[in-house]
C-alpha cells in the first residue's frame, strides 16, 4: 500500500527525530502506520502494547529490532519475577485478609452501617486505585466512593478509617516472599515505577495514548531524555477516565499529526462520525474511501448490537435469545452473572460482596436508593431488569450464551467494541437523549434538552465506528432532532 501524505507526513517527523503525538481515528491504519515507521530505521525500539493479545500481534508485524510488551511484561523482567511466589497464591475472601490487617468489627458513617466485609474491600480497592496512578503514597483520594456515602463528609470519615489500612497493605505487598495480601500484576507495575525505571531503547511507541493510565505515563515520559517518544491514539476514544486512564496526547510536548482517511468506511458513515467528533470537540474529523459503500439506515439481522451499558447489554441478550437467535456476549458473561447472584442475594435478605451493592441490607433498600436518590439513577435500569425478569432468568440466560464464532449475533458495551469492527452494526436503545433536569413546575413550551456531553459523545463516535457496511443508528437517533446533533460542516 501507498503511504498516505499523513503517513508519510508522520514518517518524515519520526526521522527528524521529533516527539510525536499522533492522532488516529477509527480505521485510519494506525499499526499500519507506526509499522512504516519501524521499518524505516535501524534503531532500536520499544512498543508498548495496550494488553499481551495485542503485543503478540505486534510482534508479528514489526521489525525485529522492536520489541513489542505491555508495560506488565516489562516490570515483570525488571522487577516482577521476584515476586512468582506469591503471584498464584489461592484467593481468599477480602474480608478475611482485612481481619488480618486489622478490621475487625463494622463502623458506622452517616445513616450507613460499614460492614466489617465492606471496610476490607474497600481498602482493597484503595491499594489498586493507587497502583493505576503516578502518587507515591496512598491518601484519602485513593479510597473508592461507595454507594451510599456519596457525600464528601461522608467519604471524608471513610478514609479516615481506610487509609491506615491500605497503607499496611501496600507495606506487606513489599515483601517477595509472602504475605497478607493476594499479590496481583498491577502491584509489581507500580512497585516497578516507583524505582524510577530507565527504559533502554532509542525509540518508544506508545499504543492506545487516549487510555493510558497515570503510572504507565509515568514510566513513558520519563524516558524522554534519552529516547525519542512517539504516541498513537484517538483523544475521541479516551472513554476509561471513569476507571483512572488519562488522554495523556492533547497536552503531550512534542509535534502533532493526524491520521484521517479511514479505510473501514465510507463517506456516510464519516459524516455521521463528524458529527459526534464535533460534539465531542476532538482534534480530528474523519474522511471516508469513496471505494467502501457503508450505509445508514435499518438493519434486521445485525452482527452486533452495541449497548450503553452492562444492563442494557443483558436486556438485548434476553430478547435476542427469546426470538430464537444464539447471541454471544462480548467479554463473556462473568460481571453480569455477578451481579444477578448480588441481586439474589439481596432479594433473599442476605447482604451480598458486590462491590457496586455491598452498602445495602436488602433489595428494597437498593429500589429506594435507584428511584429516590439521584447518586443512584445509574442502578435503575438494573432494578428494572431483575424486576421484570428475575434473576433466575437472568442467570438462565447468561448460561445459554454461545461462543462469537458460533454465534448468530454478538452483544456488546460500547466500551468492549473498542477497536473491533463488524459488517452490519445496530446502536440499541439504552443510549437515552440527554434529559433536562429542571424538576420545578414546569409550563408550554417545554424546556430544550439538556446539552450533548463530551463524554457521551466519544462513546457514542466509538460506537458508530464500528461499522463496515451498514449502520442503523437505533438508539442514537434522538440525535437528529437535538439543537446540538446537525451535521458537521468542513469550514
Amino acid at each position: 500500500m501507498n503511504p498516505t501524505d499523513e503517513q508519510t507526513a508522520a514518517a518524515d517527523a519520526f526521522h527528524a527525530g521529533h516527539h510525536l503525538a499522533l492522532q488516529a481515528g477509527a480505521g485510519t491504519g494506525k499499526t499500519t502506520t507506526l509499522t512504516l515507521l519501524a521499518r524505516t530505521t535501524a534503531r532500536r525500539g520499544r512498543y508498548l502494547a495496550y494488553n499481551r493479545a495485542i503485543a503478540q500481534d505486534a510482534t508479528a508485524r514489526f521489525p525485529k529490532s522492536v520489541l513489542c510488551k505491555t508495560a506488565h511484561a516489562l516490570a515483570y523482567a525488571a522487577i516482577g519475577h521476584r515476586y512468582t511466589r506469591r503471584l498464584n497464591a489461592p484467593r481468599r475472601p477480602a474480608w478475611q485478609t482485612g481481619q488480618a490487617l486489622g478490621i475487625t468489627k463494622s463502623i458506622r458513617i452517616g445513616e450507613r452501617e460499614v460492614t466489617q466485609k465492606a471496610l476490607s474491600n474497600a481498602a482493597l480497592r484503595t491499594v489498586t486505585r493507587f497502583c493505576h496512578t503516578a502518587d507515591e503514597a496512598i491518601s484519602r483520594h485513593h479510597v473508592p466512593h461507595l454507594r451510599g456515602l456519596e457525600n464528601t463528609d461522608l467519604h471524608t470519615q471513610l478514609a479516615a478509617h481506610i487509609v491506615p489500612i491500605a497503607r499496611k497493605a501496600w507495606a506487606d505487598l513489599q515483601h517477595p516472599a509472602d504475605g497478607t495480601v493476594r499479590f496481583d500484576h498491577d502491584h509489581y507495575l507500580k512497585i516497578w515505577a516507583l524505582t524510577q525505571p530507565r527504559i533502554d531503547a532509542d525509540f518508544l511507541l506508545l499504543d492506545e495514548a487516549q487510555d493510558t493510565n497515570p503510572v504507565v505515563e509515568q514510566i513513558f515520559l520519563a524516558q524522554r531524555d534519552h529516547a525519542q517518544l512517539v504516541m498513537v491514539g484517538d483523544s475521541a476514544q479516551a472513554i476509561y477516565q471513569w476507571r483512572g486512564a488519562k488522554d495523556v496526547m492533547t497536552g503531550f510536548d512534542g509535534t502533532q499529526l493526524a491520521l484521517s482517511q479511514s479505510f473501514r468506511f465510507g463517506p456516510d458513515l464519516a459524516a455521521e462520525a463528524n458529527r459526534w467528533l464535533h460534539l465531542a470537540d476532538a482534534p480530528i474529523r474523519l474522511t471516508g474511501t469513496p471505494a467502501v459503500a457503508t450505509e445508514l439506515g435499518p438493519v434486521t439481522h445485525p452482527d452486533a448490537v452495541l449497548c450503553r451499558t452492562n444492563v442494557g447489554a443483558m436486556a438485548q441478550v434476553m430478547t435476542l435469545m427469546a426470538a430464537g437467535h444464539r447471541v454471544a456476549l462480548a467479554g463473556g458473561g462473568d460481571s453480569l452473572h455477578a451481579l444477578a447472584l448480588a441481586a439474589r442475594d439481596l432479594k433473599e435478605g442476605r447482604r451480598t460482596h458486590h462491590p457496586e451493592l455491598i452498602l445495602f441490607p436488602c433489595w428494597g433498600d437498593l429500589q429506594d436508593y435507584a428511584a429516590y436518590d439521584p447518586a443512584g439513577r445509574d442502578l435503575q435500569p438494573l432494578v428494572n431488569l431483575v424486576d421484570t425478569h428475575g434473576t433466575d432468568a437472568i442467570l438462565a440466560a447468561v448460561g445459554q450464551l454461545a461462543p462469537e464464532q458460533h454465534a448468530q449475533v454478538t452483544v456488546s458495551t460500547a466500551h468492549k467494541a473498542k477497536g473491533r469492527e463488524w459488517s452490519r452494526v445496530l446502536i440499541a436503545d439504552d443510549f437515552a437523549r440527554p434529559q433536562d433536569n429542571n424538576t420545578a413546575d414546569r409550563t408550554d413550551p417545554p424546556p430544550p434538552p439538556a446539552p450533548i456531553d463530551d463524554a457521551e459523545a466519544r462513546l457514542a463516535y466509538v460506537a458508530v465506528t464500528r461499522a463496515r457496511q451498514r449502520l442503523d443508528l437505533g438508539g442514537l437517533s434522538w440525535v437528529h432532532d437535538h439543537p446540538d446533533g446537525q451535521p458537521w460542516q468542513a469550514p
